[in-house]
């Protein structure tokens, strides 16, 4: 039972790691129908230039505040320089070009940063705290927390205030939207500006526990796909369910059966998933009409 417990506290911290990064697909999927795949590198570049604020006697939380705006910035400049003039390309083009960009912001990291991880201290002490027979540190904590707080936002700002109801006008159709005089152009790179915050907020959440380097956006960004994929590309709620599953299913296959076999133990059930619903769990059957 106390391993159990100890699998599950685990899990659903990992997962809500992975929820993030899924919702940072997902905000953007919603309005642009554009899969970025350079989303798992806004996460590690909060990691990175937080260290890299911190490093020259920055206050943290400044370093903090900084690190987001810096993070925006480079999804905003990404949304403009390499999707608006693409516009109209076809789905698999767009995502040869997020591809593209991530390779380039690796590539740029490494030249800047190195190939070593780097050290970022915790949001407070992070001393273990007891949960009856399992431990949780006060980071993981943190982390559950600011991914429901992202979602209580995200629902907000979409649901309760007029930026949202033309982003959802512009998910759904943007020709009606535009004669409205809402620009799906801004939506989009309001997506874009979002989904880097999104990104940079796990970074900088996650930096304390898993050591960023040039490269950890690489399989952030695939675990964090494979969530908002399971949860049904265009759902938030589904982007947070689908990041839970997997980071219980890796938690629970690395303790019960191998840490070597946890990530083929994830997919394998990812796929049956799929396989009995392709369009996610809380998808839509057309996913190209989804929204927040």
């Amino acid at each position: 039972m106390s391993d159990f417990l100890q699998f599950s506290v685990t899990g659903i911290t990992i997962g809500s790691i992975y929820a993030i990064v899924a919702l940072g697909f997902v905000t953007i999927y919603s309005v642009t129908k554009v899969i970025n795949m350079a989303q798992g590198e806004f996460v590690m570049l909060g990691g990175m230039i937080m260290f890299t604020f911190l490093g020259i006697g920055l206050n943290y939380w400044l370093s903090f505040l900084l690190t987001i705006l810096a993070v925006m910035a480079i999804g905003w400049v990404m949304e403009k320089a390499i999707i608006q003039p693409t516009k109209g390309a076809d789905p698999i083009s767009l995502i040869i070009l997020t591809i593209g960009a991530a390779i380039f912001i690796r590539g740029v990291a490494s030249m800047i940063w190195g190939k070593g991880q780097v050290r970022v201290p915790a949001f407070t002490s992070n001393e273990p705290i007891s949960i009856g027979p399992a431990t949780i540190t006060p980071q993981s904590i943190w982390v559950v927390l600011i991914m429901l707080f992202i979602v209580l936002l995200l629902y907000i700002l979409i649901d309760r205030t007029m930026i949202g109801k033309a982003f959802q006008a512009c998910s759904v159709n943007p020709m009606a939207a535009r004669l409205m005089g809402i620009s799906p152009a801004r939506m989009s790179s309001f997506s874009f500006t979002l989904s880097a915050v999104l990104g940079a907020i796990a970074g900088l959440a996650i930096a304390p526990i898993m050591f960023p380097a040039y490269d950890t956006g690489l399989m952030l960004g695939i675990k964090g796909f494979s969530a908002a994929i399971l949860g049904g590309l265009g759902s938030a709620p589904g982007a947070v369910l689908g990041g839970l599953i997997i980071g219980l299913l890796e938690s629970f296959g690395a303790g019960y059966i191998s840490s070597g076999l946890k990530d083929a133990v994830a997919f394998t059930a990812i796929l049956v998933i799929l396989l009995i619903r392709p369009s996610g769990i809380l998808g839509e059957r057309n996913v190209g009409k989804g929204g927040l």
